[in-house]
């Protein structure tokens, strides 16, 4: 199936899942051309800047509905591009949208499962974690910037959720396996579904492939930034890295 090209999309309204988590919904007459079935999916967020080459960043489409989708914005006092667009954004305003991009499960069929990330992150983890069997085991490492932005999430009752409270996003990489580390009574096999800052993402990946030995069909990981860099150079880190580790 062929992607669809960008459309524009509405403005409908927005409001503060948490302290600094924005939502907003789109909509509009274009919204059919979103195919169904798309939560956790990603879309890109086109701003035009001219004659120069447009500014394009990336965001998980977190509810979807009949004529509208949800995406999440984590507000930052320096915001790049799209969470100080989010913040400006009113109602009945236009915005270029493409994809949406192939959704990233877990997969469901190993004895435990793993999720782990930042706020950037919690949408498709909140996705993930809703659409799992009741009967599934494992946890949920999820890493924010205050108490305030601990949110209730759909989630089996065998996945138990670790909230870690960190103001300073990206600045620990060792922060989040630190977590996992302390993780018990994990025997069988294991899925892991993993996304977080770059340098976080590298610590992670090193543990679960040499310490854990998850198996590749069963890990899932990802950066979605990377500390002091926009979306085009981390891009470019995430290119190096991939045809080092290939």
């Amino acid at each position: 199936m062929s992607r669809p090209q960008p459309r524009e999309l509405t403005v409908i309204r927005k409001s503060h899942v948490t302290t600094n988590m924005l939502r907003v919904t789109l909509g509009g007459e274009n919204i059919q051309t979103i195919p169904e079935d798309q939560e956790s999916g990603y879309v890109k967020l086109i701003f035009p800047r001219g004659d120069q080459k447009p500014l394009v960043r990336t965001y998980t489409i977190r509810n979807q509905r009949a004529d509208e989708i949800d995406i999440d914005f984590v507000l930052h006092e320096d915001g790049g591009p799209a969470s100080t667009w989010a913040k400006q954004t009113q109602s009945n305003d236009i915005i270029l949208v493409g994809g949406p991009g192939p959704k990233k499960l877990i997969e469901e069929s190993t004895d435990w499962q793993i999720l782990v990330g930042d706020m950037t992150a919690l949408p498709a983890i909140s996705v993930n974690l809703a659409k799992l069997p009741q009967d599934a085991k494992g946890y949920a490492i999820l890493e924010v910037i205050s108490e305030e932005d601990i949110q209730p999430l759909k989630h089996p009752s065998g996945i138990e959720l670790k909230w870690v409270i960190n103001p300073h996003p990206g600045e620990n990489p060792n922060l989040l396996l630190g977590q996992i580390q302390s993780l018990s009574g994990l025997e069988g096999s294991i899925s892991v579904w993993v996304a977080c800052e770059f340098s976080s993402m590298k610590t992670l990946r090193s543990f679960f492939k040499n310490e854990l030995k998850i198996e590749k069909e069963n890990f899932y990981i990802s950066s979605y930034w990377k500390l002091g860099s926009n979306e085009d150079q981390h891009k470019e880190v995430k290119r190096i890295d991939t045809e080092a580790t290939a």
